[in-house]
């Protein structure tokens, strides 16, 4: 089993951009944590350790990236969603109708969070491609997320039960906190910053939508 990874290291990597994975970018990376390393000497053994993990990392994140982890992807048939849940690690299902309004915002938040958790594979499928696992998983009322660990299905999130404080909504934190619990990802990963920035965003859309501002 890997060591913990370094904190400081954790933060370089967790801060920087999705898909950093070519020489260029582990440059600033490591530009980076020399920044952020106020510890370590230029020549410690704490300052070497900490830039072995950072390589580590980078190099696991462009081999997970080749079976597109770190992305979020629709499955269209239930027989390649069943392999992938069996042949993954971590895997985190949503089974939805494109035309629902709570699943198109459960899809928002876990397409964030995939971009964030590249330890994860992220996939949703549609309940009328998936009439067998529809039936065999119980399902009956949408959005519904299932996690997988190690092919076991170890959480099931029915609506948006269980996230956030409110009943109709809920952020990117408090979803990840929520598979955070299950074992479904690694670590925490998003800030208060990140989350602000989705608000805006959404904020965004609707006032493009709508042509008004909101008050």
């Amino acid at each position: 089993m890997a060591p913990p990874l370094d904190p400081t290291v954790a933060h370089v990597l967790d801060n920087h951009a999705r898909n950093a994975t070519d020489s260029d970018d582990e440059d600033a990376l490591i530009a980076q944590l020399e920044d952020d390393d106020d510890t370590a000497g230029p020549f410690s053994a704490l300052r070497e350790k900490r830039l072995e993990q950072l390589h580590a990392e980078m190099t696991r994140a462009k081999a997970m990236r080749t079976t597109q982890h770190g992305t979020y992807t629709e499955i269209k048939d239930e027989k390649q969603l069943m392999d992938i849940t069996t042949s993954t690690k971590l895997c985190v299902v949503h089974f939805m109708k494109t035309d629902f309004g709570r699943c198109r915002y459960m899809d928002e938040k876990l397409r964030v969070l995939a971009e964030k958790h590249f330890d994860t594979r992220f996939v949703s499928i549609g309940v009328d491609n998936a009439p067998f696992l529809v039936v065999k998983l119980g399902i009956q009322v949408l959005p519904c997320v299932i996690g997988f660990r190690g092919g076991v299905g170890v959480e099931r999130i029915v609506g948006f039960e269980g996230i956030g404080y409110k009943p109709d909504s809920f952020t990117v934190s408090e979803l990840e906190e929520r598979l955070l619990g299950s074992g479904l990802v690694v670590r925490a990963k998003m800030t208060k910053e990140d989350d602000r920035r989705r608000i805006q965003q959404a904020r965004q859309e609707v006032e493009d939508e709508n042509g008004d501002d909101w008050d």
